[in-house]
């Protein structure tokens, strides 16, 4: 049998997690509502890129079959069977169970033929004066092309009959991205009421095509293939190329039409046709078409008893409000659990590195960053000041290349030396190097974290930064921008391990050594979280240590294609924490004898990760932080509130307390724990008195 689970089929189950958080009528509506938009967010880049890779290889004629025993045609048949039941469980939740609440609690979606006159005005004049001009029809004419519509923009196709000649056409009106999905409808009480723009302009859109009626009209969106990438090899110019690759994607190959499951016969054929679509890419749903857009109820102003309440992100109490960071971090090393405790020291060091007189040059490796960003307008302000700023800039950061672009010639124009990535790899890496002249030398201060330098996500996503000044991780990092940006070999690393040079053999050596001891008799275990386990050779050494004895924890958010509860599995445990945080940080645990190896990383256990990105795992020696690491990685594993055990055959189970257990949710625990040390810190911090030293 094989010993690996799908890989698609496997982050299938995933969303289906992240969807099984909109059923829990334990959470406040609002966010729940939230939960269904990301599953169907998730699905539109799952098919824009994974689905549309293996659609390129089903055309292309490959019949290999993946670890798992399934070929390219075998794999797109089960994906379209599992995605079809997810889409049944959205849409069922949605029309049975949200909108009837929301309508109860006051947020209505207004079907076009339940308005009232006077609301029916309110929409005519929306559209005359806002929707109207920038509207652009596309007719359909049967002699010549079809008309190319956008990927992921709802198109309304409407079927147009001419009373004067009595003859009949279509023609399609894409919705521009920049309107907005949902028109506000003034009512008697105070409802929040609203239409979705394209059941207005289809109630309107007569208005565009005078002494022509509209006889049928049916909304339709179109998922095209994602998985483009730069011909490196023939790239002259990386910034260029990039360019061209975000304007094919929009109008690459099909790989999913989503169309009304109400949508008349003969416009659903047209359709198709238009978009070149075959029976099994077409997915027909029972209601609004796009659910990600519906992700802005969740923020909907006046509703906060709706939400979940508040946790702000707590002050580290390893930092003192208004030091310096450069003195807190020569005081120690500190480590942040975000977004439990602020990223805003993190943005502080590299501010305060900006206007540094003795700051002489900073390097930093940017993939994915915030529209608003405070850190690329600090290294603006640098290069400004005279600083040397390079900035590594990973154009092919996927659906952020348009942003990187654009913030990557911001930085240039100031004065920083900008390196558009590495050819042939993804650069994943999060680092950022600071160096400072004191006392007659230069001392380099360094950022290393699991998570990208982005303010947003910084407080969605559950990640960890480590801040230090020890010389051999300063040197490392040196070596690290030296390799990216100067084309050299990622060697030499003293306390850094790179991938995809050094990373993947030292994991593989560190399980095979605690599989070694387990066969001495000697206790041994791994503890891991991580975002994904994919890579074969990671996945046999745990079977492997597994096998040997080794007790094995696995904490997987997402694709795990390892099987537990098998016998070469036997000691495997696997579980994926869904809440209202991202599980997103990367943290490694070997027993090592007694005296544990504790690593975190930018890396998951991929194999793009390991052997085709640039990379960081980061060894944690200073010992309360490393017995805090250890903590945070137990703590996962008494959750009983939003916690899943990954079964044998690759579905999911809640983990529930079990009789006589006190429910425990390791998200709320960290929050408050976070929160406990801040007071603590702040009462300690009160009750020490400063004497006012006299000025001369």
């Amino acid at each position: 049998m094989p010993q690996y689970h799908n890989r698609e089929l496997s982050w299938l189950e995933f969303n289906q997690r992240v969807l099984a958080q909109a059923f829990r009528d334990d959470l406040p509506l609002l966010e729940r509502v939230k939960f269904l938009a990301i599953s169907a967010s998730n699905l539109d880049e799952f098919f824009q890129v994974r689905v549309g890779s293996l659609m390129l290889l089903r055309r292309s004629g490959r019949k290999t079959r993946d670890n798992s025993g399934y070929t390219p045609s075998r794999n797109l048949a089960a994906i379209r069977e599992r995605v079809l039941k997810m889409n049944a469980d959205q849409y069922g939740l949605l029309n049975r169970t949200l909108l009837p609440t929301l309508a109860e609690k006051g947020i209505v979606l207004l079907p076009a033929a339940q308005l009232t006159d006077s609301q029916r005005a309110q929409t005519a004049i929306a559209f005359d004066d806002n929707i109207s001009p920038l509207l652009t029809p596309l007719a359909v004419d049967p002699d010549s092309a079809p008309p190319i519509v956008p990927a992921l923009q709802i198109v309304l196709a409407c079927t147009l009959h001419d009373p004067a000649d009595q003859t009949s056409r279509h023609v399609l009106i894409p919705i521009p991205e920049n309107l907005p999905r949902r028109i506000s409808i003034s009512t008697d009480d105070e409802t929040t009421a609203f239409i979705l723009i394209e059941d207005l302009i289809a109630t309107h859109a007569d208005r565009l095509f005078p002494g022509e009626n509209i006889t049928a009209t049916t909304a339709f969106r179109v998922t095209r293939n994602g998985d483009i990438a730069v011909q490196e090899e023939d790239a002259t110019d990386l910034a260029d190329e990039m360019e061209d690759v975000l304007t094919a994607r929009r109008f690459a190959d099909t790989v999913r039409l989503e169309i009304r499951a109400d949508a008349p016969r003969d416009l659903s054929a047209l359709v198709q046709k238009v978009t070149a679509s075959s029976a099994q890419e077409i997915y027909r749903h029972a209601g609004p078409l796009g659910l990600s857009s519906f992700m802005e109820l969740a923020f909907l102003p006046d509703y906060d008893h709706l939400r979940d309440e508040d946790w702000p992100a707590q002050n580290s109490p390893s930092i003192a409000p208004g030091a310096s960071m450069f003195e807190t971090i020569a005081a120690g090393d500190v480590l942040l659990f975000h977004p439990y405790e602020s990223f805003d020291p993190v943005i502080r060091l590299i501010e305060e590195a900006a206007a540094d007189p003795d700051v002489i040059a900073i390097k930093q490796i940017l993939y994915r960053t915030a529209r608003q960003s405070r850190i690329i307008d600090a290294l603006i302000r640098a290069a400004e000041n005279g600083k040397h700023v390079t900035v590594l800039v990973e154009l092919k950061a996927r659906f952020d290349e348009a942003r990187n672009l654009n913030r990557a010639d911001e930085l240039q124009r100031a004065g920083a030396q900008i390196v558009y990535g590495v050819k042939n790899l993804k650069t994943h890496a999060k680092i950022c190097l600071v160096l400072r002249r004191e006392s007659g030398h230069i001392r380099r201060y360094v950022h290393l974290g699991t998570g990208n330098y982005n303010e947003t996500t910084s407080r969605l996503y559950t990640d960890l930064s480590y801040l230090t000044c020890k010389s051999e991780y300063g040197n490392d990092a040196s070596l690290l921008f030296n390799a990216v940006t100067g084309r050299s070999k990622l060697l030499r690393f003293q306390r850094l391990i790179p991938a995809p040079s050094a990373m993947k053999p030292r994991l593989l050596d560190l399980i095979a050594g605690e599989a070694e001891r387990a066969k001495q008799g000697l206790p041994a275990k791994i503890i891991a979280k991580t975002n994904a386990l994919q890579d074969p050779d990671i996945i046999a050494a745990l079977y492997a240590a597994s096998q040997a004895g080794v007790e094995i924890k696995l904490n997987v958010r997402g694709i795990c294609c390892l099987i537990p509860g098998e016998k070469f599995s036997k000691n495997i445990t696997v579980i994926s924490v869904i809440d209202r945080y991202l599980e997103h940080a990367r943290l490694f645990y070997f027993h090592q004898g007694g005296d544990p190896l504790v690593f975190i990383a930018s890396a998951d256990w991929m194999t793009r990760n390991l052997e085709k990105r640039v990379e960081l795992m980061i060894p944690i020696d200073e010992k309360t932080i490393k017995r805090r690491l250890i903590k945070i990685l137990e703590t996962y594993f008494n959750d009983n509130r939003n916690a899943w055990r990954i079964l044998r055959d690759g579905t999911s189970t809640p983990v529930l307390p079990a009789k006589g257990e006190k429910p425990f949710r390791a998200q709320e625990h960290f929050y408050q724990q976070s929160r406990r040390a801040a007071k603590a810190r702040e009462h300690e911090r009160s009750m020490t008195f400063e004497p006012h030293v006299p000025q001369d």
